[in-house]
């Protein structure tokens, strides 16, 4: 059976949500490296895989699934890991992705492209941006300091999506020391077998 292909950019944080599954899963892939700085991203051969020019893209057979949420939900269905078993667990899964791309790694995110140089923006708007990442912490923190884990007391996709986003808090300038909850639950998922930080789980070179 061939394997999955993973189209990815190392910096990228959506990228690290895919790439940390695919190791937890124990997922074997081949790997593109997409040059999003020299506008890999539109060049026409990638954008008929990835219709909005986006990393990260899998390409399963003669099919590919694009936006990073998406793709957890199909690694989870088609390895039987980190997912629900049922609508309803599926659903609570979901709550959290969705929360997240919502309320906390727009900030979180956008954060570190302000803090390392990769956007400009006004004041105001740079500001907004902590304003809502800080805001969505507290949220995670609240849930945390009473949870182990996101949904249905065991780790599951909505975990591997909201650390990637966690994992870049420091860059954004967030200190996580202030938050026991997250911190603690951080280390669990760290400790989980397959466990890599963004250079061990997406290469730095295209791989077959």
């Amino acid at each position: 059976m061939p394997k999955i292909t993973f189209y990815a950019h190392p910096r990228s944080g959506p990228s690290y949500r895919v790439g940390l599954a695919l190791a937890l899963m124990k997922e074997p892939f081949a790997f593109e490296i997409v040059d999003l700085p020299s506008g890999g991203g539109q060049k026409p051969e990638y954008k008929a895989k990835s219709r909005f020019g986006q990393v990260p893209c899998i390409q399963d057979g003669s099919d590919t699934i694009i936006q990073s949420s998406a793709i957890l939900e199909y690694l989870a269905e088609k390895t039987g890991k980190f997912g629900g078993k049922n609508a309803i667990e599926r659903a609570h899964i979901n709550e959290w992705m969705f929360w997240d791309f919502d309320r906390l790694c727009p900030g979180l995110f956008r954060s570190r492209a302000y803090k390392l140089g990769f956007r400009k923006g006004e004041q105001a708007v740079i500001d907004s941006y902590k304003t809502d990442a800080e805001a969505g912490l507290a949220a995670l923190e609240s849930h945390l300091s009473k949870n182990e884990w996101l949904a249905l007391g065991k780790p599951t996709i909505a975990d591997i999506s909201v650390y990637s986003g966690i994992f870049y808090a420091a860059d954004g300038g967030f200190d996580l020391s202030k938050y026991p909850g997250i911190s603690a639950w951080k280390a669990r998922v760290e400790a989980l077998p397959g466990y890599g930080k963004p250079a061990d789980v997406i290469p730095a070179v295209p791989r077959a």
